[in-house]
């Protein structure tokens, strides 16, 4: 057994991360009364909001910005395309927004399978992710996925987010883990990949997307988590 600790990231490789916001964003889009106060479209709120997030996620990610500007400026942003510029109700959607998302279930297919399968073999699952401590902790327990795990290295607690080599050498001290016995599974190629491969980790891309795959070259590629079986 080549690897002994297999880290595993969260949103959007094993937590549909896509399905649960709508989900979320379409009870805030209703509780709210959106449509009446000028959000003319749900499909377009959350299409801008999720764009919006994705941007604001990046400059996050980077540095360039706080969490709780990133926590709020996404529904601000996404109402403002709507011409509506309301910093209170603004701030409001950001609160339900955290309060409902984490007690969301959808998970990917066999996301429970696979976790059981790596569990039955003898292999030390932990997690990695940029998301925020409690809401990440609220989603592994609500989507019944907690137990599986032995660590989970949030960026709070690490004081470093991905793709920076510094949360992932502090994933190896909390751990116990060597380098060279330890692989990261996720899906995003800048903070997943290229931020486990420059802290000289081996990495596995978890494709759900079927996306491009450019200027980097993971150890291995996977396009559903059956998949993993293969290699592990």
């Amino acid at each position: 057994m080549q690897y002994r600790h297999l880290f595993f990231d969260l949103d959007h490789t094993l937590w549909d991360f896509e399905t649960n916001s709508r989900e979320t964003l379409l009870e805030l889009f209703n509780t709210n009364n959106l449509g009446e106060k000028g959000v003319t479209s749900f499909e377009e709120f959350f299409n801008n909001y999720s764009a919006h997030n994705h941007r604001l996620w990046d400059r996050y990610t980077k540095g360039f910005i706080k969490q709780e500007e990133l926590r709020w400026k996404r529904m601000w942003l996404a109402l403002l395309d709507f011409k509506i510029a309301d910093d209170v109700l603004s701030r409001k959607l950001s609160v339900e927004f955290l309060q409902i998302l984490p007690t969301k279930r959808n998970i990917f297919p066999y996301t429970l399978e696979i976790l059981e399968y790596l569990k039955n073999k003898g292999y030390n699952l932990h997690l990695i992710t940029n998301g925020f401590e409690q809401i990440q902790y609220g989603k592994l327990k609500n989507s019944n996925i907690d137990h599986y795990f032995n660590k989970v290295i949030t960026s709070e607690i690490a004081s470093s987010l991905k793709p920076n080599k510094e949360i992932f050498d502090y994933a190896l001290e909390k751990t116990a883990a060597k380098m060279e016995e330890s692989i990261m599974i996720g899906d995003n190629i800048e903070a997943d990949i290229k931020g486990a491969m420059n802290a000289g980790w081996d990495a596995v891309f978890v494709n759900h997307i079927n996306a491009t795959v450019k200027d980097v070259q993971p150890k291995y590629i996977v396009y559903h988590l059956k998949e993993l079986e293969r290699i592990f």
